[in-house]
């Protein structure tokens, strides 16, 4: 036992003078890193405490009894990312492929639950074959232990996957169950089944790259919120995401000091188009009011005719989801309700108010649509809004009809403040369509039905494409002029941050899944 006590600590002495940001140079920076050379970078130096390096796996089967390495093919303990307590397991690829044995289990899950207990958030960094078939039902049993705990975990702590190898199998539905899952592009894939079962069952021939990489998950499959180029960049990407969120559901995230000034930006007045039919960068208008290169956003890649993300904004975290006119013309499709629903359940989840920026002509028509099941999927985002119960602030940048108007946090289903733009237009549809049916009887009678059509379109506009007829009525609280969102934002959020409400006593709502 002296011999492998020494062998370890030299094994452990070797691995911290290899870790550590320091001493990651830029050429390795391109490279793969070692499960311990991931765990030195992202944490603070010197911080990581590691539990569980004695640990040897217990089969004794196919001869192995002759193959024990400490520590079984993961590193586990805590420490400090900008100084703030985190947990974090690394998968070791160069054990046994750093596949999952009982013990492997063990270990994970022993820090899974210090993270709930404690209350501070959990990191994983997956990188492995899957699960240990010379062990078993003991290796499936130890992935369920994990399972279980990221449900009991979910909601109560922050929980981070990064995607930094292989992750196949049953290992896939643990990152899936986490808040958000990051890959690194051409190293790391996820799926259920490999190339080789997808060949045998369906006669595909697919490479794992094209099955389940990073730039699949990211714009197809939405699997992935965030891709990097290196392992590097991934772990800087953890790091920025960190710093926008709490330590648990029982805090707020920090903030950033701040002092309030004018806060008007002229900028944000030139942006929207005088014609409501071209489009424009809303990334433009959110880049106008947060505080300046604040936006980090998630998905990006994943139903962009939506953008959610977070910022800062007069030193406070907030989240924002926002309809991309670029993109659909803002639609709300089945992939972006489902997008915006997950963001806006795991702001609410920790405290993180909701800032949402509209201009949504409705919902996307077709039959792909009602096929794929845009009803129910739409229905997520109006129950997570509906349901949330942090700050909730609206801005209505230009259009906001039909359904869609509804579901994007309007005042009705429980928005604390509604802003809009001077131009902004709440109205059933557009006045053009609706003109066509409200007037249709006077327009076939007309002798020239192309200008009496354009004349009823222009009666309707004036009657109900505007923001004032909606205030009127209190559904909008303040039509305010562009340039000053922000000024109205950071005091409107300041003003909502003790909200508090009662929620009803049920064990859980039933979302529509």
């Amino acid at each position: 036992m002296d011999n492998k006590i020494k062998t370890l600590n030299d094994k452990l002495a070797l691995a911290k003078l290899g870790g550590g940001q320091a001493r990651i140079d830029k050429q390795h920076q391109k490279k793969k890193l070692t499960a311990r050379e991931r765990v030195m970078y992202l944490l603070d130096e010197g911080s990581f405490e590691e539990i569980g390096a004695l640990v040897t796996h217990r089969a004794k089967d196919f001869g192995m009894e002759d193959q024990q390495f400490y520590g079984d093919g993961v590193v586990t303990g805590y420490g400090t990312v900008n100084g703030k307590l985190i947990y974090i397991f690394a998968q070791d690829f160069t054990v046994f492929g750093g596949s999952l044995s009982e013990t492997h289990a063990e270990k994970i899950c022993k820090i899974m639950d210090m993270a709930v207990n404690v209350g501070a958030p959990l990191i994983g960094l997956n990188d492995s074959g899957g699960a240990r078939i010379q062990e078993g039902v003991r290796s499936l049993g130890g992935y369920a232990d994990i399972f279980y705990r990221n449900v009991q975990a979910s909601g109560v702590i922050p929980q981070i996957s990064a995607i930094m190898g292989p992750c196949a199998g049953g290992a896939v539905y643990s990152p899936a169950m986490t808040d958000f899952t990051l890959m690194v592009q051409d190293t790391s894939y996820m799926f259920v089944t490999g190339p080789n079962v997808v060949k045998t069952v369906t006669n595909e021939e697919v490479t794992s790259e094209e099955l389940g990489g990073a730039s699949v998950h990211a714009s197809k499959s939405g699997v992935a919120h965030k891709t990097s180029t290196n392992d590097v960049e991934c772990l800087e990407d953890i790091k920025k995401l960190l710093s926008y969120l709490p330590q648990s559901n029982k805090e707020k995230a920090d903030d950033i000091s701040f002092e309030f000034k004018d806060e008007v930006r002229d900028t944000l007045s030139n942006i929207v188009p005088e014609n409501p039919n071209k489009p424009y960068d809303m990334h433009q208008v959110i880049e106008g009011i947060i505080d300046e290169d604040s936006f980090y956003e998630i998905h990006k890649d994943y139903a962009e005719n939506i953008i959610v993300g977070f910022a800062r904004l007069g030193g406070k975290s907030v989240g924002i989801v926002a309809n991309q006119p670029m993109f659909l013309a803002g639609v709300l499709d089945v992939d972006s309700s489902k997008k915006a629903a997950r963001f806006v359940r795991f702001c609410d989840c920790f405290n993180i108010p909701l800032l949402v920026l509209e201009d949504v002509p409705g919902f996307l028509p077709g039959t792909d649509q009602e096929w794929n099941g845009i009803i129910v999927n739409g229905a997520k985002l109006l129950y997570a809004f509906s349901e949330a119960t942090v700050p909730r602030i609206t801005v209505i940048t230009r259009k906001a009809y039909g359904g869609a108007y509804d579901v994007m946090n309007s005042k009705h289903i429980g928005a604390d403040m509604n802003f809009a733009w001077p131009n902004a237009e709440i109205a059933v549809m557009g006045a053009k369509g609706a003109a066509e049916i409200i007037f249709k009887r006077e327009i076939s009678k007309a002798d020239d039905k192309e200008a009496k059509w354009k004349e009823k379109e222009a009666e309707y506009a004036k009657l109900f494409a505007n923001p004032y007829s909606a205030a009127e009525r209190g559904f909008v609280d303040e039509v305010i002029m562009p340039e000053t969102t922000r000024r109205k934002l950071i005091k409107a959020f300041s003003m909502l941050e003790n909200k508090t409400i009662a929620k009803p006593n049920r064990k859980h709502g039933n979302i529509p899944l």
